[in-house]
């Protein structure tokens, strides 16, 4: 679960529900003072939310690229249905699609798609659906196939509570199970209060299908390297979803630029938010 180092949206940002052919999204859409260079859509992962971008928005903006990061369908303040089907990867996938259509501006530059962990295997699958849309895509902390057989035991323990608890319930036994660190107690009361409504607000059968994509995702590197489409593959220095070799290898196979973000684990957009963002606004420069 990533944890947004602050939780106020800055100057630069709005917030608010971004209308498409698919439903409501909500959103924090942040621009930059001129016309932008290039408009970033952040696609969040399993049991997140687009507040896990709030850190990387200003700098965004500053390096001149609009930053638009999204709660998907059943996500936090997006509404989403109870049936289990509404989120296959391929409606979600769809879902993104929609929202880059939405997006579109005659002045706002080319579309760079990034995804985080789960995001990262929805929008691998949105440019298999259809490239034509985007400038690049950059994968952050997310790996070429099933996440790390430690991580896929936590996800099934998960889906089987979320089966038969409801959310609060399962709320309260996943932090009982918290390492020391990770108690609430040592988290400022507002993220607490955050993370606990954030949990709630999403929808579980959301939940259920993703966690089961992530243990059963195959290997699609191949299909994304024949897009063509430039990628860029980021991660922390230590991951505890995908181990960082197995996103060293992927990012050879696509011929990917890769950067490490030393001091980082699994989300390097809220534990080092100034160096993620160098990286991102850099390699979208860099392919125009």
């Amino acid at each position: 679960m990533s944890r947004p180092p602050f939780l106020t949206l800055p100057p630069c940002a709005r917030a608010y529900r971004l209308d498409t052919a698919r439903g409501p999204f909500a959103v924090h859409d942040a621009r930059p003072d001129a016309a932008p260079i290039g408009t970033a859509l952040l696609v969040p992962g399993f049991t997140g939310s687009k507040e896990d971008f709030l850190a990387l928005l200003a700098p965004l903006a500053a390096a001149g690229f609009r930053a638009v990061a999204v709660d998907g369908r059943g996500q936090h303040e997006s509404p989403g249905p109870r049936e289990e089907q509404a989120y296959a990867q391929r409606e979600l996938a769809l879902d993104v699609l929609a929202q880059t259509r939405a997006l579109r501006e005659p002045d706002s530059g080319p579309v760079h798609l990034l995804g985080h962990s789960l995001g990262g295997l929805v929008t691998r699958a949105t440019v298999l659906l259809d490239a034509a849309p985007f400038r690049s895509l950059t994968v952050l902390s997310s790996g070429p196939a099933a996440i790390a057989e430690p991580q896929q035991a936590r996800v099934r323990m998960l889906i089987d509570a979320l089966g038969g608890l409801d959310m609060e319930s399962v709320w309260r036994a996943m932090r009982a199970l918290d390492p020391p660190e990770a108690a609430d107690a040592a988290t400022p009361p507002e993220l607490a209060a955050f993370l606990h409504r954030r949990w709630l607000n999403t929808v579980p059968e959301q939940l259920i299908a993703t966690g089961r994509q992530m243990l059963a995702e195959p290997d699609r590197v191949a299909e994304l390297a024949g897009t063509g489409l430039a990628t860029h593959v980021v991660s922390g220095a230590v991951d505890y979803a995908w181990p960082v070799p197995s996103m060293d290898e992927m990012a050879e196979r696509l011929g990917a630029r890769r950067t490490v973000v030393e001091g980082a684990e699994h989300s390097p957009n809220a534990e080092r938010p100034q160096k993620t963002a160098e990286a991102l606004a850099g390699f979208w420069s860099g392919v125009g």
